[in-house]
Formats: structure tokens, C-alpha cells, sequence
């Protein structure tokens, strides 16, 4: 607590991919590992963290202060934790947002200059993307049945809607 008269350090602005960090911290300690795998399992079907993001931005969170150093993990693995901070910073992200978002697909960039790919081509970019989205729309549905937290439900049906709608946009992909 600041003492009276003091003000409170202003919460440093985040982007996206460090906002998504610090909001898995929120449920304690992880490694860089963990943090991957969360966020393929939380958010993976709207929100793509790789590998190389986490590790690339997990330093520059730390010399903000926005999280500290954990304990030491297996295999020399680092865990990170949330500082009262990185919890300010997160919550100012949280409060800024608003506005349309941007999409940012490479499958629909893909698809998008289908028209110079042979038949061939196209026949298996549809394919295997459709194959892909109908697994993931298999999972999405079992995740939105059974989220009981309403604006976890809310995203998870998103989730849902969005699946459907690329299948839809790949059923309209010609071949020939």
C-alpha cells in the first residue's frame, strides 16, 4: 500500500500476447512450457501464442517487473510469477480494450490466392484444412458443453460459431 499522499505507479501498457501471459499467471506459477500448453488449451481456437512468443516475451515481462522469477523447475526449466504489477498492467489491458478486432488468418490469405494453386493443390489445402477444422469444432463443441462460467460459455461458443464459419468458407472453395 502506498503511504497517504503517494500515488500508485501507473500499470504499464501490454500488448496482446503478453496480456495473454500474464492472464495465465493469474492462477500461479508456470514455466514457459506450461504457459504454451495453457494457452493452446484456454485460448487456442481464437488466440495463437507459439512457442517463440512465450520465450521471446517472457524476459521483457520480467525486466518490466511485471513478473519475477519463480522457483527453478525440472530439466532447468524457469518458472515466472505475477507481480502485484503485471496484475495492474493486466487489468489496464483488460479495461482499454474495445473496437473491432483484425483477423489474421493464414489459411484465409491461403485461400484467398487459392486461384494460383493447381486443382490438385487446392483439393488438399481444402482438405486438410477441412479435416482440421472439423476436429477442432468437435473439441470447441465439447468445451462450450460443458463450461459452466458464462463469459468462458460466451468465448466457447464463439469458438463454436467460428468453426462452423470456416467450414462454411472451405464448402465454398472450388476445385476446378
Amino acid at each position: 500500500m502506498p503511504p497517504p499522499g503517494a500515488t500508485r505507479p501507473r500499470a504499464r501498457a501490454v500488448n496482446s500476447t503478453a496480456a495473454a501471459l500474464l492472464g495465465l499467471l493469474h492462477g500461479g506459477p508456470m514455466t514457459g512450457g506450461q504457459l504454451v500448453s495453457a494457452a493452446v488449451e484456454q485460448f487456442g481456437s481464437f488466440f495463437s501464442v507459439t512457442r517463440s512468443q512465450v520465450y521471446r516475451e517472457l524476459p521483457t515481462l520480467a525486466e518490466a517487473g511485471l513478473v519475477r522469477l519463480g522457483a527453478q523447475g525440472p530439466r532447468a526449466s524457469q518458472q515466472y510469477a505475477i507481480t502485484a504489477a503485471g496484475k495492474r498492467a493486466f487489468k489496464s489491458w483488460l479495461t482499454s480494450g474495445g473496437g473491432a478486432d483484425s483477423l489474421r488468418s493464414p489459411l484465409v490469405l491461403r485461400l484467398l490466392h487459392a486461384g494460383a494453386l493447381t486443382e490438385k493443390q487446392r483439393t488438399e489445402l481444402v482438405d486438410t484444412s477441412r479435416e482440421a477444422y472439423a476436429a477442432r469444432l468437435d473439441a470447441a463443441r465439447k468445451v462450450a458443453r460443458g463450461e459452466p462460467d458464462p463469459y468462458r460459455k460466451a468465448v466457447a461458443d464463439f469458438a463454436v460459431a467460428h468453426m462452423r464459419a470456416m467450414l462454411k468458407l472451405l464448402d465454398a472453395i472450388p476445385y476446378g
